[in-house]
């Protein structure tokens, strides 16, 4: 008898544990996404605002730019705009663990804003119209992807480090089309950089459900969710930007 109240005590008490576990890894991936929704908030509300601060439509409807929009967008400060959000993201991914989380929940949102301010200049060439389709298609591929990451019993490490190889390739052949300008190499590197960031939003899912751990403290929990958030998010902006060079409308058509 006291055996078998031992077994079931046992059983139970598993039971019991795992949902716990489970709980707690529905929230912690929770506010990883509300982190990453609160970034591309910040990124879409300052992209927009850069914009009507950078240009002024005409009567004939093109158009010009102001002091503040020929800063942002022709002079040498552009690629410090440019550049300075990828310093900040390295910045964040080798010190999160000596910061606060209020610092990086800080840093996360400062990055989030830099790219608004790079990203503004799609608006200025794209349409608002094919933005606003092209978000809501990259939401739904993403989410889509993230879904297959959260759930799948696949382990997708090995894909996950094929795809950062790939990345590296991605990044050079980009830094050669500055120089290039070529029209045909640009179109095959958004479609490279489609499927490789699509790849890389169900690893990084399944790599952040993974991290996740039932005994760290709230701190630690915090600050995993914010870097976690960081991953996805750049996921999700690197999917759009590729989607729009393919699919976007220009101003000019």
């Amino acid at each position: 008898m006291s055996n078998y109240d031992r077994s079931a005590n046992a059983r139970f008490g598993g039971v019991a544990q795992a949902g716990v576990i489970d709980q707690g890894l529905r929230a912690y991936m929770i506010g990883v996404y509300n982190y990453m929704t609160l970034g591309l908030g910040v990124t879409g509300l300052v992209a927009f605002a850069a914009f009507k601060l950078g240009v002024v439509e005409t009567d004939s409807g093109r158009l010009t730019l102001t002091s503040f929009g020929h800063a942002i967008y022709v002079s040498p400060l552009r690629w410090l705009i440019v550049l300075s959000p990828l310093a900040l993201v390295f910045y964040i991914s080798a010190r999160l663990n000596s910061m606060s989380v209020a610092s990086a929940r800080n840093a996360f949102l400062l990055f989030a804003g830099l790219i608004g301010l790079s990203m503004s200049a799609l608006l200025v060439i794209y349409t608002g119209a094919s933005i606003g389709r092209v978000f809501f298609e990259t939401a739904a591929a993403f989410g889509a992807l993230s879904l297959v990451g959260y759930t799948t019993r696949r382990d997708l490490s090995a894909m996950g480090s094929f795809l950062i190889m790939g990345l590296f390739g991605l990044i050079i052949a980009s830094v050669v089309n500055i120089f290039l300008g070529s029209t045909g190499l640009q179109w095959a590197l958004s479609v490279l950089a489609i499927g490789i960031f699509a790849g890389l939003t169900a690893w990084d899912t399944q790599s952040i459900k993974e991290s996740y751990f039932a005994g760290d403290g709230f701190e630690m929990a915090q600050k995993k969710s914010i870097h976690g958030a960081l991953r996805l998010y750049l996921d999700f902006i690197n999917i759009f930007q590729a989607l729009l060079q393919l699919t976007g409308s220009s101003r000019n058509d």
